[in-house]
């Protein structure tokens, strides 16, 4: 028996047909056509991360902290703008009351064990765990290794300007003897900001501190995204381990980290602006590659 037709009358006086829907129509056709509209307009997703080759990678970072080294080291000494800038920080600090750099300094090098260990470990593990983690996000969150390596990235690149606009002399560096440059004191191995490496580095590139910014990521990405509680108790620890260090041996003011976590959260900003979401929340596994018709 087939449909019927019903007739009505529009206010302009002309008719319209109607036909009611089919008794025949298969159940969930008409949500399968609303999914078949909201198909054609998807929604936003966020950027698929994809894990990069090794070789590739290797390269990358190896390119990367090349030429971070040579702009660093490009950018020109402004020596007596440098000290001018040590001077007016150091009295910012005095005026906010947290100037006791010059205190701590000189009671950490009274404890020869403690300010030789702090020395090789500003010389050393800034590197050290800082590649460490970049390795261990490739082989275990693959997913989150792009986006969480353009953070450090992003940082890097932001503290050059920071480098070249307000060029800045470490305390260890400042008029006068306030402060003890504990590496050539100790004549400690391996750091190229004092003794015969100084002329490798530039000495009043301070602010802001890559030694924070780098310690903060890797904190906050251990953190993150450990499982051990045992090894994020140790991701918290370690930049405020760091924190100490540089100012124990003079190489930094507190403002200095300060600025450093500042560089840190514009590369956290254009990671999450680029990938649509914070680097954590990203898939642990990476994107698969597609096929190649």
């Amino acid at each position: 028996m087939g449909a019927s037709t019903t007739r009505t009358e529009r206010t302009d006086g002309t008719a319209a047909v109607t036909r009611p829907e089919t008794g025949n129509r298969e159940p969930g056709r008409a949500e399968a056509a609303g999914e078949s509209d909201r198909a054609v307009t998807p929604a936003k997703r966020p950027r698929a991360a994809r894990r990069p080759s090794v070789w590739f990678e290797i390269v990358l970072v190896g390119v990367f902290y090349a030429v971070y080294s040579a702009i660093r080291n490009a950018v020109p000494e402004q020596r007596v703008q440098a000290l001018d800038n040590a001077d007016w920080v150091w009295r910012a600090e005095q005026f906010l009351g947290i100037a006791v750099e010059d205190a701590v300094n000189h009671a950490a090098d009274s404890v020869t064990w403690l300010i030789l260990t702090m020395n090789y470990y500003y010389a050393t593990l800034h590197f050290v765990v800082t590649v460490v983690v970049l390795v261990w996000l490739y082989l275990a969150h693959p997913g989150r290794y792009a986006a969480t390596r353009l953070v450090v990235f992003a940082t890097t690149g932001t503290a050059l300007l920071g480098y070249y606009l307000f060029p800045l002399a470490p305390p260890r560096l400042m008029r006068g003897d306030g402060f003890i440059d504990t590496v050539q004191v100790h004549q400690t191995w391996g750091s190229m900001a004092s003794g015969n490496l100084a002329d490798m580095s530039n000495q009043y590139a301070a602010m802001p501190s890559m030694h924070i910014g780098w310690a903060v990521w890797c904190g906050v990405t251990i953190a993150a995204l450990a499982k051990p509680l045992w090894v994020r108790v140790l991701g918290v620890l370690y930049p405020l381990v760091t924190l100490t260090v540089i100012v124990c041996t003079a190489n930094h003011f507190w403002l200095d980290a300060v600025g450093g976590v500042i560089c840190l959260a514009f590369g956290f900003a254009l990671s999450w602006g680029w990938y649509g979401r914070i680097a954590y929340r990203l898939p642990r596994l990476a994107a698969a590659t597609p096929a190649r018709a």
